[in-house]
């Protein structure tokens, strides 16, 4: 099975969705299973993991809701408030929700660049651990030395990083960014999405070898084993087709195995998530 590990659901609101900027008008819409569904049949993938835009608990609620009622919907990365005194009874809330898989926060967002290494989020990290939940980690490049050190506090906790942090394509720029993915990388407990990299290129005119040199980082730092494919639909759809999107990193593919192919388009997503739909499978 080939599952798309990274995108998103929205019903379009411009206060809510204060982001979506006139550069990106074309997202100030509704996205949902039913727009998404035939990109992922026409291009070979059989499944997807939602992960949240709004940081809130309605958001994880919702996009739970959206998964029972759409069986592609293998798992949900929602939200919640990782720094809350009520943290615990949160989680408890959603613990009998099979496709909750993970939790993300907007780190790159917050002004405190140091943010990942505040106490009472820590403490929050400790607890997805108890809960059997993975985390992502969503951060820019700069963000990089301090993820190194917030991963390295929980060796048992699993973690993915969201888009290679956001490498800086359109600029060409690799050695930086490349110094911190190699200390990541050095993290067994952690993965790593090929994914959201065209909107980092120039949107009208990047090419396929613009990615190159960002993705041999990857594989020499994660390997096939610990890289998983992701779209970012619809952000993605700022920059190309849903079908390019995905042939780039596709087309890389073709120097690799058969296996280390089929792991990076599927099984390691299924693995590092535990999915509960594929795990039913293998056991019938």
């Amino acid at each position: 099975m080939h599952i798309d590990a990274h995108q998103h659901f929205w019903v379009y609101d411009q206060r809510e969705y204060g982001w979506i900027d006139d550069s990106m008008a074309a997202l100030r819409r509704d996205f949902l299973p039913d727009d998404l569904k035939p990109e992922l049949e026409h291009n070979g993938f059989q499944g997807c993991v939602a992960v949240q835009v709004r940081q809130t608990l309605e958001e994880t609620r919702w996009l739970l809701e959206l998964a029972e009622r759409a069986p592609f919907i293998l798992g949900v990365v929602g939200w919640v408030d990782l720094r809350s005194p009520r943290l615990r009874f949160e989680l408890e809330l959603f613990a009998g929700k099979s496709k909750l898989v993970g939790a993300r926060h907007i780190v790159q967002s917050e002004p405190d660049e140091r943010f990942l290494l505040q106490p009472d989020f820590l403490r929050g990290i400790a607890m997805l651990e108890e809960f059997d939940l993975a985390y992502d980690i969503l951060i820019y490049p700069r963000h990089l030395p301090v993820a190194a050190e917030f991963v390295a506090r929980f060796p048992r906790q699993r973690f993915v990083l969201d888009h290679l942090a956001k490498p800086p394509i359109k600029s060409r720029a690799v050695d930086v960014w490349a110094r911190g993915i190699r200390e990541l990388g050095s993290f067994p407990n952690l993965s790593c999405k090929v994914s959201g990299l065209v909107t980092e290129a120039d949107w009208q005119a990047w090419k396929p070898e613009d990615m190159r040199p960002y993705l041999e980082v990857a594989f020499e730092c994660f390997g096939p084993s610990r890289l998983m494919i992701g779209s970012d639909w619809p952000v993605c759809t700022v920059a190309a087709p849903y079908a390019r999107v995905m042939d780039v990193v596709k087309d890389y593919l073709a120097k690799y195995t058969a296996e280390e192919r089929e792991a990076l388009l599927g099984r390691n997503a299924a693995k590092f998530w535990r999915l509960k739909r594929l795990q039913n499978q293998a056991r019938d």
